[in-house]
């Protein structure tokens, strides 16, 4: 029987979840791409506020080889540095990191905004 760890049950590396996590907080997002190559380290890439700030998002998995989970914030280096990378196990910390570089939650003027 197998033990399961904590990175195994993290449903942060997955996109249908992270996207949920940051609509349940306001902000606007779209899915991108999810088809990378077996090789490759990214697992899927997501828009954050379309349109607006059109920050990129993609989760890496075991890029330096370590079985670790981390996301790049990529937005042409206005709000974020270039190659800026968060390691974290929590979405609150991405949110976190989202609204202090000036993402807006509940954008009604943003076209891409969804009443649910």
């Amino acid at each position: 029987m197998q033990t399961l760890t904590f990175q195994d049950k993290n449903k942060l590396k997955t996109p249908g979840y992270f996207i949920k996590r940051l609509k349940d907080n306001g902000i606007i997002t779209l899915r991108v791409f999810q088809k990378y190559g077996i090789s490759d380290p990214r697992k899927w890439t997501i828009l954050v506020d379309p349109g607006v700030a059109s920050v990129y998002v993609t989760c890496y998995q075991n890029k330096e080889k370590l079985n670790e989970i981390m996301f790049e914030f990529d937005d042409g280096g206005v709000r974020f540095p270039r190659n800026y990378f968060v390691k974290t196990h929590s979405i609150e910390v991405v949110v976190e990191y989202l609204l202090e570089k000036g993402i807006a939650q509940h954008d009604t003027s943003n076209p891409f905004f969804k009443k649910d």
